[in-house]
């Protein structure tokens, strides 16, 4: 693989123990996206830190996206016409469903232009509580994501006990195999 790694967390920033955390530390070429708060999210200001991370790397990047992160790329996609190699969605919320958080509303109004150019796997849980009803992965899926739907596994974040997250390093390592990056 020669494509750099950006990591998109969501609210929050994806503490030490979630699995994108792991995977920075597993792969030394990952860099994470910088807002000026992980805890009150401003959409402009976190485009920008998307837009300056993916300026910063030597080629197309893959970006690794989670919760929050995955509705920051679209809105990303729509303002930036910077190439990336490709980008992994993990757990999409459902801006309606009724654990999202009431800061990150401006993230809400989802863009239908579609993902543009470079391939996008979506990956969701069965039993994600921020989007009950499939309505996150089913949007990804209309923008032309392929969807990839696993079992019971919360919010694959910090609180699922992933760690390093072996089964998503398989499907991410799978995706980018089948995309030949």
């Amino acid at each position: 693989m020669t494509h750099g790694f950006i990591m998109v967390p969501g609210i929050g920033g994806s503490g030490p123990e979630h699995w994108q955390s792991h995977w920075e530390e597993l792969c030394p070429r990952a860099t994470r996206i910088a807002p000026a708060s992980w805890d009150r999210p401003d959409l402009a200001d976190w485009i920008a830190a998307l837009d300056r991370a993916v300026a910063g790397c030597s080629g197309p990047p893959v970006l690794i996206c989670h919760s929050l992160g995955c509705l920051l790329f679209a809105h990303w996609r729509v303002a930036s016409s910077r190439a990336i190699a490709a980008a992994f969605l993990v757990a999409v919320p459902d801006p309606a469903g009724p654990a999202f958080p009431p800061q990150a509303e401006a993230f809400g109004a989802l863009p239908v232009q579609g993902f543009g150019r470079g391939p996008v796997l979506a990956v969701a849980s069965s039993d994600d509580p921020y989007d009950p009803r499939g309505r996150g992965i089913g949007w990804a899926a209309a923008q032309g994501a392929r969807p990839c739907h696993l079992g019971p596994r919360g919010h694959l974040n910090g609180a699922a006990t992933l760690g390093a997250w072996p089964e998503g390093q398989a499907l991410l390592a799978g995706f980018l195999h089948e995309i030949g990056g």
